[in-house]
């Protein structure tokens, strides 16, 4: 009889992990719960899509390496299996540093080259050439990552579905309304339709609805959804150039997101990290911050953006943890009890390495890439993992 596994959560996380159970390992009984099939609150379909490796830990920037190369190929490899494309464009991500933050993140660029991320420092007059309408009277310099850029985030989200689909996972479009487990490690997962699923293997990947799940168990899951917001506004016309994901000092970022035909608007997906919003599951979008937030730091910084025009609003969740790092790993006192969640805004860029370090923990006990630092027990044991990077 096949192992079973059950993985609940069908984002981008717990695709992942099945698709990357299922190359391992081809008899693996995979079934994944999803309550929102429609992926309409879905964190990562609502996400900018920035994709970046510059990061401060060994382990992230190894996660995050290797969500760029599987990236790269995403379109070759799953294009034809779902409408859309993931258009990866490594058009470089790029941080520009004024004279406040420029001693941080000196440190934070050695730090990144000696731990192997591809990154690179650009002088001033190295920005113009890669951004002749930016002023920069006030940056020291620029941290730039060449190979790093921005996806397609609902390609990559039902990309992902359908390779973990064609690889054997069964989706089942439900609610989990209990799980119990024992010492004998053994679980029950009773749905919502009445239907329980007996199982020796649960991974709890739901974001922001991991901590629910968690006290089904009778264990806490130190994540509590955190809203985001983002904007995309038109150009006026057709720009003569593309940008790169650029993060102004302010901490709006923003990046192009690429016309489709000739005749198609030329527009800007504009965010700005918030970790100061209050916790809750909130999908509203205030779009009288779009002037006073988003639009005037980008403007000061882009005064040829001052004829942008607003088109869309939306908000969505971060899954924050307390150290802004995520949860990967087996619980400690529930054997059979997988975690792969908390990833703090992450998610997308770390889904493919985060997929394959879990599928390589279920399965052996080990990863090729060392996610030890990620253990649940940090949070009660007073150990918060660092990473100046990751907001």
């Amino acid at each position: 009889m096949s192992r079973r596994i059950v993985i609940i959560g069908g984002g981008v996380i717990g695709s992942s992990i099945a698709f990357h159970l299922l190359r391992r390992d081809s008899t693996l009984d995979i079934i994944v719960i999803e309550r929102d099939p429609s992926y309409t609150r879905a964190s990562s379909r609502l996400a900018m899509g920035g994709i970046r490796q510059q990061f401060s830990s060994r382990v992230n920037i190894q996660l995050a390496q290797y969500g760029v190369k599987f990236y790269r190929h995403f379109d070759e490899r799953f294009g034809h299996l779902h409408e859309g494309q993931a258009n990866f464009q490594q058009r470089g991500y790029l941080f520009l540093v004024d004279a406040v933050q420029a001693e941080h993140f000196k440190k934070r660029l050695d730090r990144q080259q000696r731990l192997g991320a591809y990154v690179a420092r650009l002088e001033v007059d190295q920005i113009h050439r890669l951004l002749p309408d930016v002023v920069l009277d006030d940056i020291e310099f620029g941290v730039f990552g060449p190979q790093d850029g921005y996806v397609n985030p609902s390609a990559i989200l039902n990309g992902l579905r359908c390779a973990a689909t064609e690889v054997g996972t069964k989706y089942l479009a439900t609610e989990v309304t209990n799980i119990t487990m024992d010492s004998g490690q053994s679980a029950t997962v009773s749905l919502k339709s009445g239907k329980q699923i007996s199982t020796g293997t649960v991974v709890i990947a739901a974001g922001a609805y991991s901590a629910t799940l968690g006290r089904m168990i009778g264990i806490e899951v130190p994540v509590e959804p955190i809203k985001q917001q983002l904007f995309r506004c038109v150009l006026p016309q057709r720009w003569p150039y593309r940008f790169p994901v650029v993060v102004d000092p302010t901490g709006v970022h923003w990046r192009h997101e690429d016309p489709v035909g000739p005749h198609a608007p030329d527009n800007l997906i504009v965010a700005c990290t918030k970790t100061d919003e209050p916790p809750g599951e909130n999908f509203s979008c205030d779009f009288t911050r779009w002037e006073s937030d988003f639009r005037e730091p980008m403007v000061r910084r882009v005064p040829a953006l001052e004829n942008v025009r607003l088109v869309d609003g939306w908000a969505g969740l971060y899954e924050m943890t307390d150290d802004h790092n995520p949860v990967i790993g087996e619980h400690p006192d529930l054997s059979g009890l997988f975690l792969a969640t908390g990833f703090s805004g992450h998610g997308l860029m770390m889904a493919p390495g985060a997929g394959r370090a879990l599928s390589e923990l279920i399965l052996t006990g080990q990863s090729s890439i060392d996610v030890s630092v990620f253990d649940v027990t940090r949070f009660t044991h007073g150990e918060l993992f660092w990473d100046d990077a990751m907001i």
